[in-house]
C-alpha cells in the first residue's frame, strides 16, 4: 500500500522569499544536494532535477500539475535511482504549501505514492534535512 508523509517548518522569512528559495534554480541547489533544476513552473510542464549523488550521476523528473504562485505547487516525481521502472505508478506526487504569518512562514511539504514503509521512512528524514536547509537559505534571503 502506498505511503504518504507530510512535514512542516516554521520560516523566519516572508511567503515571498520562501516562495523565491523553492522556485529559483540557484536557491534550490543550496539546500538540495547542488540539484539543477529546470522548469519554467507552468502546470504541464516538465520538471528535471540533474546532479551526482554518491559519484553517480542521476536526472529525476516530473511534471508541474498545479501551482498557485506564491502559495503552492504539486508536481510528480520519479527518480531513476529509484530502481523501479518509469511508469506512471512509479511517480510520487510532492505539494509544498505556504501559510504566511506575521514575520513568518510556515511550509509544508507532502508526499505521497511512496513504495512501502521504508521508502516513507528514507523519505521522512530525506525532507527533514533538506526543509532544515531550505529555512537556512530562506532567513538569509
Amino acid at each position: 500500500m502506498p505511503k504518504e508523509i507530510k512535514k512542516t517548518i516554521l520560516i523566519k522569512a516572508p511567503a515571498a522569499a520562501v516562495w523565491d528559495t523553492l522556485t529559483n534554480p540557484e536557491k534550490i541547489k543550496l539546500y538540495l544536494f547542488g540539484t539543477e533544476t529546470r522548469t519554467d513552473w507552468q502546470v504541464g510542464s516538465p520538471i528535471v532535477f540533474s546532479g551526482q549523488w554518491e559519484g553517480k550521476p542521476y536526472e529525476d523528473k516530473g511534471t508541474i500539475l498545479a501551482i498557485e504562485h506564491g502559495k503552492s505547487v504539486t508536481y510528480n516525481y520519479w527518480s531513476n535511482m529509484s530502481g523501479s521502472d518509469d511508469i506512471p505508478a512509479n511517480y510520487a506526487n510532492i505539494t509544498y504549501t505556504l501559510e504566511e504569518k506575521p514575520g513568518e512562514t510556515l511550509l509544508t511539504v507532502a508526499q505521497d505514492g511512496l513504495k512501502d514503509e521504508a521508502a516513507a521512512e528514507r523519505s521522512e528524514n530525506d525532507w527533514g534535512y533538506v526543509l532544515d536547509e531550505l529555512r537556512k537559505v530562506a532567513e538569509q534571503g
